[in-house]
């Protein structure tokens, strides 16, 4: 397996997903998937759709990306009033053919995808909210005590190892159940281990609410995943966000605790 970096939810946060990028060059990874919401809540659509399509490998629909191109269907009102602002944002590209390219690349992001993976992890299956509604379910760390029928459930349709999203909080899911965020892991990585399922959140790019404000991503390689954290300019997305009436302040001031 060539080592992957895994981004999810950038939220059209331009700045954290730059941050990310410089990191990924850093450490000389050619490889990038995104498991969705590339748009959403944040002041820079456009750029984060040129700049996830331009490096991506591929992309799966978030339920952000989803109610963008159609309809934001049990949005709370922020969120719905961001969506509605980014297909504005998208409608008001000066360039007739960027804006079609834009909509066709949103258009053609998948649901689900399926990774061969190696020996060690098996096939990975990739979705952006759960094996069992793959853009819109949440599977939260609480749902280890909580609903522990409901995990049993999703991991019958995991075939070894899962990545999703959406949640905004990383961490590993294993089929006991129970629930390993990364600093409870050795090196903040999980080693795959061939008797045991798992779903792994990678975290979000631009939104994290793990409070930990930092944008987060994950590396993929043959035995492992492991859970990085970068440093971005927090304050110059929430400025931008501030500047848009239609984006409520909260979604700005949000990101300073990462919650």
């Amino acid at each position: 397996m060539v080592p992957t970096a895994v981004i999810s939810d950038v939220h059209a946060n331009a700045e954290a997903l730059r941050a990310v990028l410089a990191d990924i060059d850093r450490r000389g990874l050619t490889r990038i998937i995104s498991l969705g919401d590339i748009i959403g809540y944040g002041p820079d659509p456009r750029a984060c759709v040129d700049l996830v399509r331009a490096r991506c490998e591929w992309s799966l629909m978030g339920n952000h990306d989803f109610g963008v191109l159609y309809e934001p269907t049990n949005f709370n009102p922020g969120a719905e009033s961001a969506a509605y602002w980014t297909r504005e944002a998208l409608d008001s590209e000066p360039d007739a053919a960027l804006r079609k390219e834009r909509y066709e690349f949103l258009g053609r992001l998948r649901v689900r995808v399926v990774e061969p993976g190696s020996t060690q992890s098996g096939p990975i299956l990739a979705v952006h909210g759960s094996p069992r509604r793959p853009i819109n379910e949440y599977i939260f760390p609480d749902d280890v005590v909580n609903a522990p029928d409901k995990l049993t459930t999703l991991f019958d349709r995991v075939p070894r190892l899962c990545l999703v999203g959406h949640t905004h909080v990383p961490g590993v899911f294993t089929s006991e159940p129970d629930f390993y965020p990364p600093g409870e892991l050795t090196d903040g990585a999980y080693r795959f281990a061939p008797d045991e399922k798992a779903i792994i959140n990678v975290g979000s790019v631009g939104q994290p609410r793990d409070l930990d404000p930092r944008a987060a991503y994950a590396i993929l390689t043959d035995d492992r995943i492991e859970f990085v954290r970068i440093p971005y300019d927090v304050d110059a997305t929430a400025k931008k966000i501030k500047a848009i009436p239609q984006l409520n302040d909260w979604l700005g001031d949000r990101l300073y605790e990462g919650r």
